[in-house]
C-alpha cells in the first residue's frame, strides 16, 4: 500500500521535546502549486506525531490550531513536539514542521482530561446520513495535484457555498505504519476548503486558507469523512470556510478556515 510520508528518524531529546525528519510522497501534491504540500495531509502527519508525542490515557486531544506561515514545500521536513503548558488535567503542546530551513506551520494543540459525561452529554449538530449509497463526486478532479488524485470524494448535496461531500483515500499516512482514524481523518479536513468554491473554475480569485481550527467533542471513527461545509466571501478580501465534521456514526466536531482573497 502506499502513503503520503516515509519517516526517515525521530528522536527525543533530554526535554522531552521531539523531532521527527520526514519526507514527503506524490500523494501529498497540492492544488495551489505543484511543488507544495496539501495542507491536508500536512495536517495529518502533524496528527500522527500528536498521537506518538507522550500518550496518556486520561487525555485526549480536544482542539487542535494550525497556522500556515507560507508554502509547504514538498521533500524533506522537520516536525518538532514539546509541551508548552503542562498539567494534569490539560496540556498545550506545540508542533512547527519546518521545510528548507523555514516555519511553513506552527499547530497548538490542547489535550484534555476526560470524564465520563454521558448523564449530560447533547448535540445541536444533526446526523447526515452515510456516503455508502451517494454517487461518486468525480468533479473534485477540477483540482489538480497528487492528493486530491489520492482520495475518493462521493456526494449529492452541494453547490457554489455550500454543501455535503464525503472523502476517503486507502493511503498510510506513514509507510510502514497503520493510519488510526484519527490520522486518517483529520488528514483530509482541510479539503473543506475546495469542495463548494464559491467559483466556478478557472478561478478569478484565488482562496488559499491561512489556518486551520479544528474543534472535537468526541474522536472521529472509521475512514470516511463527512464534510457539511458553507464558503463565504467578505467584502474586503476576507473570506471563511466552515465545516460540521462527521464519520459514519454522526457528528464529532467543527473546522473552520480563514481566507485570503487575491485576484489571479
Amino acid at each position: 500500500m502506499s502513503s503520503y510520508y516515509q519517516r526517515i528518524q525521530r528522536t527525543t531529546d533530554e526535554q522531552g521535546v521531539v523531532t521527527a525528519h520526514y519526507t514527503s510522497t506524490q500523494y501529498v501534491q497540492g492544488a495551489w502549486n505543484e511543488h507544495e504540500q496539501h495542507m491536508a495531509p500536512a495536517t495529518g502527519i502533524i496528527c500522527a506525531e500528536l498521537e506518538l508525542f507522550s500518550p496518556r490515557d486520561d487525555v485526549r486531544i480536544g482542539r487542535i490550531s494550525l497556522d500556515i506561515f507560507g508554502l509547504i514545500a514538498a521533500g524533506d521536513f522537520y516536525i518538532t513536539t514539546k509541551v508548552i503548558r503542562g498539567g494534569k488535567t490539560i496540556e498545550l503542546i506545540e508542533s512547527e514542521m519546518v521545510t528548507q530551513g523555514k516555519t511553513c506551520i506552527v499547530a497548538r494543540t490542547w489535550r484534555m482530561m476526560t470524564n465520563n459525561s454521558q448523564k449530560i452529554a447533547g448535540l445541536e449538530d444533526q446526523n447526515i446520513g452515510t456516503p455508502e449509497n451517494l454517487p461518486v463526486w468525480h468533479e473534485i478532479r477540477q483540482w489538480p495535484g497528487g492528493y486530491i488524485k489520492s482520495v475518493e470524494a462521493r456526494t449529492e448535496q452541494r453547490r457554489q457555498g455550500a454543501g455535503i461531500v464525503w472523502l476517503s483515500n486507502d493511503l498510510e499516512m506513514i509507510e510502514g505504519q497503520k493510519t488510526s482514524s484519527f490520522v486518517k481523518l483529520m488528514g483530509m479536513v482541510d479539503t473543506a476548503n475546495g469542495i463548494v468554491a464559491r467559483q466556478t473554475p478557472p478561478f478569478n480569485w484565488g482562496f488559499p486558507n491561512l489556518d486551520l481550527q479544528i474543534h472535537l467533542y468526541r474522536l472521529p471513527q472509521g475512514k470516511w469523512l463527512g464534510l457539511e461545509t458553507v464558503q463565504q466571501y467578505g467584502e474586503d478580501g476576507i473570506g471563511l470556510t466552515s465545516s460540521v465534521l462527521h464519520d459514519i456514526y454522526g457528528p464529532f466536531g467543527r473546522a473552520e478556515q480563514i481566507l485570503t482573497l487575491r485576484p489571479m
